[in-house]
């Protein structure tokens, strides 16, 4: 009888790397190694050095490439960083659950990010865009450290010109590059053109970012069941076997990444 080893990972090339900002890069895969639908993480190996959790940052309906957009912030990032283009890694997965886009069709859908957390939005943003009749509006509102630090600077310009996107960013502090809005995500969030009785909002970024967005997303009138927010730190294993993505009772790796509030809600400092 064969044995499966689920940690086993599916080796694969790296055929381009792109430097999206200081510290943050997108790797891309080729050919495509698994499949996965917006929300999903996989696990990636370097040889020799260990692997990390990530959610790809690529459209799931792309058959060629799979993409992660990835921050410099330990030792597998560090070593990841020091690949080039036709390096082998390892990949497994995927895991977690995806975003329920069927819930979202005839919605308004309202896409909060901070830093790399633009990353898994992206796949869900190309996700929608791919059937983008099926929605009513897209909203993207992103926040960077600065001008420098904003990632896909070479794809905003032509999303922003997609008929119902709409986009806004805004940088913590500016430079003699920057004319637009100046602050913490959160100032972009002062008007939130939509119906609350009929639309959905997702959120992802660093964990005090996703604490003060979602208290103002349900002070604005979004349900805290329409409240989707990803919530991939502190995940390890991916098999919900190592216990360090507890979130309550839930496991971020096997009953997230993505959890709605009233999933969470009840748990004591859910972002820390």
């Amino acid at each position: 009888m064969t044995i499966i080893n689920p940690y086993e990972s599916l080796p694969c090339r790296l055929t381009e790397i792109v430097e999206e900002s200081p510290g943050i890069k997108t790797f891309t895969i080729s050919p495509k190694p698994i499949n996965f639908e917006a929300g999903q993480f996989a696990e990636l190996t370097v040889p020799g050095v260990g692997e990390a959790p990530f959610t790809p940052s690529s459209s799931p309906f792309d058959n060629d490439k799979l993409e992660f957009t990835i921050m410099k912030v330990g030792r597998v990032t560090t070593a990841l960083f020091n690949l080039k283009p036709g390096d082998l890694v390892g990949i497994r997965g995927p895991y977690g659950k995806r975003y329920p886009l069927e819930k979202f069709r005839g919605k308004e859908v309202f896409i909060v990010g901070g830093g790399v957390g633009f990353a898994p939005l992206r796949s869900l943003f190309l996700a929608l865009v791919h059937n983008i009749n099926d929605y009513k509006k897209i909203y993207i509102r992103y926040g960077a450290r600065s001008p420098k630090d904003i990632v896909y600077k070479q794809f905003l310009p032509k999303w922003d010109k997609l008929e119902n996107v709409d986009i806004l960013l805004t940088v913590d502090v500016g430079d003699e590059t920057w004319n637009g809005r100046v602050g913490v995500v959160t100032v972009i969030l002062d008007e939130i053109p939509v119906d609350f009785n009929n639309s959905v909002a997702i959120v992802c970024g660093p964990p005090i970012m996703m604490k003060f967005v979602t208290k103002r997303l349900l002070e604005a009138g979004f349900s805290g069941a329409d409240l989707y927010l990803s919530m991939e730190r502190n995940m390890s294993c991916g098999l919900g076997q190592c216990n360090h993505c507890r979130v309550g009772e839930l496991y971020v790796c096997k009953d997230g990444p993505v959890l709605t509030w009233s999933q969470i809600k009840h748990v004591r400092e859910p972002f820390v």
